[in-house]
């Protein structure tokens, strides 16, 4: 499932996402999906997603 459009992003999915100050790094974050942030269809960074423990950041992959 490609991460970066938003159909494949549902609450619930455990996904990895990165953080806004990981950027560089790369470092990925695991947890569940709680909100969908991007409104558009697709975005070319990853559908940005609220976790349940209140982080935000962009879904790199579907696990």
């Amino acid at each position: 499932m490609d991460p970066k459009k938003r159909f494949n992003i549902k609450q619930g999915l455990k996904v990895n996402i990165v953080l806004k100050q990981d950027q560089r790094s790369g470092n990925l974050t695991q947890g569940i999906v709680k909100d969908i942030l991007t409104n558009s269809p697709t975005h070319p960074h990853g559908i940005k997603v609220r976790l349940q423990d209140g982080q935000v950041g962009r879904v790199q992959e579907i696990l």
